[in-house]
């Protein structure tokens, strides 16, 4: 299993833009439903800087990367930053999930 967090700080004229980009990310995921993939996103208080978290449940290919949604999301990202995105795996500790 690997997990990695991806955070980044939009510009504040492309804030909208962004979320109705990871709104599509989210409606193709709801209709392809990829198995393996958990996938999660946050936008933090000062509203403009965002965090992903996506966990793959096997080695290989990452589906969300197939996705043509994410390839329209990830292609202008450069030029909706003030930060560029930085990824960093992480290791899950603990978790609570009720039943």
């Amino acid at each position: 299993m690997r997990t990695v967090m991806v955070r980044y700080r939009v510009k504040p004229e492309h804030v909208a833009e962004n979320e109705g980009l990871i709104g599509k990310v989210y409606d193709q995921l709801g209709r392809e439903t990829p198995g393996g993939l958990h996938y999660a996103t946050y936008k933090l208080e000062d509203g403009v800087s965002f965090v992903h978290i996506a966990t793959l449940e096997v080695e290989g290919n990452n589906p969300l990367l197939e996705l043509a949604a994410f390839k329209a999301f990830t292609s202008g990202i450069k030029e909706r930053c003030d930060e560029l995105p930085h990824t960093t795996p992480v290791t899950r500790v603990g978790a609570y999930e009720p039943r």
